[in-house]
């Protein structure tokens, strides 16, 4: 690594010291990537042959119903590792669903061979590994849990309320997916708020204006 990559690599990895004789050999085995928005990183059903440390942009992993209907599992950002990736490369497993870049991503990445040996030899990177494995199913199994046992209007409310700034740049299949549902379904909630007078729809945009309203709405069950 050269020094700009080892600032980046203590900047998003501090648990994983590179000066730590342990790390050593995780650390002269990472490579630096450079991924373009919109690139397709694995699909059902494609082996796993690397382990990547982010350290800017976010990746999208989602699962593709036979129905065509995307369901957003989580999001990868700097600081994190994927966790399908972490499960398959572990029980050698290929990838049960979809990962793809949604900006230009910048990270780290480790081949098979050397994830598995540091795995075993540093105790550092194997609690780093483990935490952030625990971490996203915990996330994973919330939202699954969400999305199973609440309404939409209320899903729908807390994600508008998402935005310090009272508004989003967000297409209503984006939304769709993130909250596990049809487009169909979002735009109708939509136009339903709207007719309240608690949004303003533009074009591929929401405009909050009654915040108060959307807040009682997130709050039912």
């Amino acid at each position: 690594m050269n020094d700009t990559e080892l600032v980046l690599w203590r900047r998003h990895f501090p648990d994983l010291d590179p000066a730590d004789p342990a790390n050593a050999e995780l650390v002269a085995a990472a490579r630096p990537v450079r991924l373009p928005p919109n690139q397709t990183l694995f699909r059902p059903g494609s082996s796993c042959q690397n382990y990547a440390l982010v350290t800017s942009g976010r990746i999208r992993v989602q699962l593709l119903a036979a129905s065509g209907r995307e369901v957003l599992l989580y999001q990868v950002g700097p600081g994190d590792a994927c966790v399908l990736t972490t499960a398959c490369l572990l029980g050698q497993r290929p990838y049960p669903a979809e990962g793809f870049t949604e900006t230009e991503v910048h990270a780290f990445v480790i081949d098979h061979g050397t994830f598995q040996s540091t795995l075993e030899s540093s105790e550092p990177f194997r609690r780093f590994v483990f935490e952030k494995l625990s971490q996203r199913l915990t996330e994973v199994i919330n939202r699954m849990e969400t999305v199973a046992f609440t309404g939409v209007e209320p899903r729908l409310a807390r994600r508008l309320l998402e935005s310090p700034e009272r508004r989003l740049t967000i297409t209503h299949q984006a939304l769709a997916t993130e909250l596990g549902c049809a487009r169909e379904v979002i735009s109708r909630h939509l136009k339903r708020f709207e007719r309240a007078g608690w949004i303003r729809l533009t074009r591929g945009g929401i405009e909050i204006l009654v915040p108060a309203a959307l807040e009682h709405v997130s709050k039912a069950v």
